[in-house]
């Protein structure tokens, strides 16, 4: 049988070598090409040899027909269907059923699942009658079968089977005279890129004699089938075990179970709460969770949920609220099958959730996608396939509600989950997110909301604004203490106890008169009661007081605190001096050996992100830290110490107060958390007032933050057409929670109506809108529409109180725009709201001045700043001649972002102008972000052109700034530029290759990377890459799409 199945293989080369390995394999074991491909899975005999590796160049199949034994079923499909096409009252269904009952008639039963597919991939109307077949074979072999198909098949397999029978029917059944109806063009257009190539590469000689259908040249069915085979033999074989497709089977299955119980009144919607159970086991895996709290059982079955109403719930921090936002989340993009957007306050608690939740939408099918600093898409690219969770800071959230609602997109999403919802009382970033709500809130009425928070305490307000319930508890995981510390006594904080405070005990720690003077306020005593055994955070006032306190406790601890963890401590300190390039801070390299560092916005990322995840894995005890952390990533402690009742200059807000108490008390290690302030006797009737007194309220920001809140807010409605006319916008400022305030934060003097209409007055004197009226009839009210210039400013979400200087600079720039260098673009880059404070050295200023080219001190002088100014400054002479004192102190900013574009280290430079690394740092991510406000700026206004491409580069320059090669790592969220120097010297040069990789691949070849962290690593990775390549697919199907008013079409006709 051998013999003749080598018989009618063609003679050439690679049919003589094929020859060769093919006489090796018995009889039984070759029914198909595929099972020849690969090795059987139950026997021990080795696999056959695989082909050469330039198959691709030829024919893989050659002349060669018999597919199973010593048949020839192509030969057979050929002849088929040429007495077919010869036969008009014969029609293709009638050739596929003599095909299948001849095939199933073999004597040798060598039908597998492979063959069938190949068929079922080229004809529907064959699986129907090749079923019985398939399922004959027994129940072992049919499982092998499945084993061994490409999923692609077994995917195909699923489809078909839930199709019901009537649906199989080919259309070219019902008419099989017109062409674009045949069966040979659908299995044309069913066939891969991959397989495609194949055939314009392999073309048997006989195609020139295929038959025709009109005017169009088609191929015949024994050329598919072997086109079909040949992108199967050379696809790439991805072995699906059976347990992985019941897996997803069952997965699918309860999806679709939810989505029909969320149509419905019950309350039981599913095995858990409304999702999968792959939803719980997830949580398990990932998080190590295994049941939930009683409050957020109670909180997801709410009856407001179970009707879509929008929610506030506030609970203490360490509560478990975010458990909760993110079982809403996957309900909404699992069940509902509508994208989601999530709010939260800081980038760095941006991409920590990105790299959380990228786990789960790998499995559970959904995108991630990161909205912070120049990342993210505007508008989202619209999905068919899959729904996108957007995790944004606030101000990128507006952004991206704007767009939506910009291409009337609104209904696409619908839920947005808002952490830390308090952030609406504060400054400008408050007023944004009161605006991104608002618009919410009344352009879409399907958009379910939900805000969640620690600190609330007006929540009636907010509630009315949101037109929300509201849900709260107590609850904390672990119990905490508050303690006061006065001299060194020190009281239980009990609201019972008259004056608030009830004695506890005294200090026990022994004091010498020298460490007496060095440590006042005994902390030393306070942290050696828990350090190293215990963790512990030390709020300080101020960033210069966290390096002294650091300092200090290192200097006077025992030398054994040394010996604790002191491998991984010098491990760290290794890893410090390589993200600084061989340069370490000298106040870590004293305190880390002893287990103890600072943490405050004067570090870097990379060093921020080492020294959390020493502190998290416990190689680091003390950490010496400001008030941000409170607010920001999540690091518990044993014992939480206040340094003062103070930060800066102020003195501690209750909400501050709160937060960094709420950090006492890791859930699941600690019995209790402790909490110890230490006063002076001067403060101690304030902190009485303090301990004692309720949440300070949450007011709107529109009116105090005027050019970021409420013009800003009226030139948008007017730019969105969400309101154009007075009484319409009157409508959506009483929706706000202005509107919901007016009585409380207005003056008596002046109603709501009266404050909106000074707005748009004030915004049409500045040219950024205009109105219209009816010219018989000027009493009439008028309609609003936005200027060019108006537009520019929404749509760059420009400062509108520095929208007319950037736009004199960019007009004086088309003048004159030096292109030598990027100093003149650098300066136009550089943001407004930093130059205040800036305060230059200006030594460094004459001499960064000095190195400039004579082109870049000539621009100098045309920003009005002349050498002799600095040479005078410098020198400190008087000086008579007035010089904008913006335009100098911008200009040195700049100085400092030329000089880490052409450096980009940021400690030389930050040596270099005498400045704290994470302020450089700070001002780099803050020009990225200004640099992309400036380019949709200059987008909007054609005589700006030339600003475009220059300032798109610009922009890439500063979100990075490292080597190009390092780009594409940095991408991934959280990868900062040590991390990705560290991927790439280990040859993870791009981002398949970080997609691709065994997590414990990373631990094993990258330093200071635990096993979590190179999970979320490798998730993030693969996330952002299913994401590039779904967005590059959907443009492809968008220019692929026919368009629906061809002129001369039906469809255009009926249209019209």
């Amino acid at each position: 049988m051998a013999e003749e199945r080598l018989a009618v293989r063609r003679k050439s080369r690679l049919g003589a070598a094929r020859k060769r390995s093919r006489a090796m394999v018995p009889p039984d074991a070759g029914c198909s090409p595929m099972a020849r491909k690969r090795p059987s899975t139950g026997g021990e005999e080795p696999p056959a040899e695989l082909p050469c590796s330039n198959d691709s160049e030829e024919d893989m199949f050659g002349d060669y027909d018999g597919l199973c034994g010593d048949s020839s079923l192509l030969a057979q499909v050929d002849d088929l269907e040429h007495k077919c096409l010869q036969d008009k009252n014969m029609g293709f269904k009638t050739a596929g059923e003599i095909l299948l009952q001849s095939a199933t008639q073999q004597k040798d039963h060598s039908w597998t699942p492979e063959n069938v597919a190949v068929l079922k991939a080229g004809k529907e109307d064959a699986l129907q009658m090749a079923e019985d077949p398939l399922l004959a074979g027994g129940q072992e072999a049919t499982e092998a079968g499945l084993d061994e198909l490409p999923s692609s098949q077994l995917l195909y397999f699923e489809k078909i089977r839930e199709l019901p029978s009537a649906s199989r029917t080919p259309p070219c059944s019902e008419s099989r005279n017109e062409c674009g109806s045949s069966s040979l063009d659908k299995i044309r257009t069913s066939s891969s890129s991959s397989r495609q190539d194949a055939e314009d590469r392999s073309k048997p000689p006989d195609f020139s004699s295929a038959p025709k259908c009109g005017p169009v040249k088609t191929e015949s069915l024994k050329a598919h089938l072997k086109s079909a085979m040949t992108g199967n033999a050379k696809a790439q074989i991805l072995q699906v075990s059976k347990t992985k497709q019941l897996q997803e089977a069952v997965l699918s299955e309860e999806i679709c179970v939810a989505r029909k119980a969320m149509d419905s009144s019950s309350v039981d919607r599913g095995p858990f709460y409304g999702l999968p159970s792959r939803v719980k086991e997830l949580f398990s895996q990932l998080r190590g969770i295994q049941t939930l709290y009683a409050w957020q059982h109670d909180c997801l079955t709410l009856e407001s949920l179970q009707q879509r109403k929008n929610l506030i719930y506030s609970l203490p921090t360490s509560g478990g609220k975010t458990l909760v936002a993110e079982l809403l989340l996957l309900q909404e993009l699992l069940c509902r099958q509508k994208d989601v957007l999530m709010i939260l306050p800081y980038v760095a608690i941006v991409q920590e959730k990105v790299r959380g939740l990228s786990s789960f939408g790998l499995e559970l099918d959904f995108l991630v996608e990161e909205y912070a600093g120049s990342k993210g898409r505007f508008p989202p690219l619209k999905r068919r396939r899959r729904r996108s969770l957007y995790i944004a800071t606030i101000e990128k959230g507006h952004a991206l509600v704007n767009s939506l609602i910009e291409t009337e997109r609104m209904d696409e999403l619908g839920l947005v989950v808002v952490d830390e919802l308090h952030m609406l009382g504060e400054g400008s970033r408050g007023a944004t997110l009161e605006m991104a709500l608002a618009k919410i809130l009344y352009t879409s009425k399907d958009t379910q909301i939900i805000g969640m928070s620690a600190t609330l305490n007006n929540v009636g307000d907010l509630q009315r604004f949101l037109r929300a319930d509201c849900y709260s508890s107590d609850f904390r995981p672990v119990e905490l203490k508050e303690y006061v510390k006065v001299r060194d006594a020190i009281y239980r904080v009990d609201s019972k106890a008259e004056g608030g405070f009830t004695f506890a005990r005294l200090l026990s720690f022994k004091y010498s008169s020298s460490l007496e003077k060095a440590d006042p306020d005994h902390i030393l005593a306070l942290v050696t009661e828990v350090i190293p055994k215990y963790s512990c955070l030390i709020f300080c006032p101020t960033k210069k007081n966290c390096e002294n306190v650091a300092v200090m406790v290192s200097k006077y601890l025992k030398k054994e605190f040394r010996a604790h963890r002191e491998k991984e401590k010098q491990e760290l300190l290794q890893s410090l001096k390589a993200i600084g390039s061989g340069s370490v801070c000298p106040v870590l390299k004293q305190t880390i050996p002893l287990g103890i560092a600072y943490h405050h916005s004067g570090l870097t990322n990379d060093e921020r992100k080492s020294i959390e995840e020493a502190y998290s894995a416990g190689v680091l005890c003390l950490l010496a830290c400001t008030a941000t952390l409170a607010a920001g990533v999540n690091l518990p402690a044993r014992r939480v110490i206040l340094r003062a009742p103070y930060v800066g200059n102020d003195f501690l807000k209750k909400t501050q107060y709160k937060q960094m108490i709420g950090r006492a008390g890791r859930a699941g290690i600690d019995s209790a958390g402790e909490s110890i302030l230490i006063v002076q006797e001067k403060d101690k009737h304030l902190v009485q007032d303090l301990v004692s007194s309720p949440l300070e309220n949450c007011y709107s920001n529109l009116l105090l933050e005027l050019t970021k809140g409420m013009q800003s807010l009226l030139l948008s409605l007017v730019g969105l057409k969400i309101a154009v006319t007075q009484e319409e916008i009157n409508h959506f400022m009483c929706g706000t929670l202005l509107g919901v305030q007016q009585q409380q934060l207005l003056p008596k003097e002046k109603s709501l109506e009266e404050v909106t209409k000074d707005g748009l007055a004030n915004l049409i004197e500045k040219g950024l809108l205009q109105e219209r009226r009816a010219e018989k009839d000027h009493k009439c009210q008028g309609t609003l529409s936005i200027t060019l210039l108006g537009r520019a400013a929404f749509k760059g979400s420009i400062d509108l109180a520095y929208c007319s200087q950037l736009y004199r600079e960019l007009r004086r720039g088309l003048e004159g725009l030096l292109l030598e260098s990027s100093l003149h673009l650098l300066y136009l880059a550089t943001p407004y709201d930093m130059v205040s404070s800036c305060s230059p050295n200006w030594m460094i200023y004459l001499r960064q001045f000095s190195q400039l080219s004579a082109a870049e001190q000539k621009l100098l002088d045309t920003l009005g700043l002349p050498e002799s100014f600095i040479i005078k400054k410098a020198s400190g002479q008087a000086i008579r001649k007035s010089v904008d004192t913006a335009v100098v102190n911008r200009l040195y900013l700049t100085f400092v972002l030329y000089s880490l574009l052409k450096d980009t280290n940021v400690w030389s430079v930050a040596e270099k102008f005498s400045m704290s690394r994470g302020h450089v740092q700070n001002l780099l991510s803050s020009a990225a972000s200004f640099a992309s406000c400036v380019l949709h700026f200059c987008e909007e206004l054609d005589e700006f052109w030339v600003y475009k491409a220059l300032l798109a580069e610009l922009t890439k320059q500063l979100t990075y700034c490292v080597q190009a090669e390092l780009i594409p790592l940095m991408e991934v969220a959280g990868v900062q530029e040590a991390r990705a120097k560290q991927l790439y010297k280990a040859g993870y040069k791009s981002l398949a290759h970080l997609a691709n990789a065994e997590p414990e691949a990373l631990v094993r070849t990258i330093g200071h990377l635990s096993r979590r962290q190179a999970r979320q690593m490798v998730s993030s990775a693969k996330m952002l890459l299913s994401e590039k390549a779904e967005a590059l697919q959907e443009e492809v199907e968008e220019l692929l799409k026919v368009p629906t008013d061809i002129p001369g079409s039906c469809q255009a006709e009926e249209n019209s």
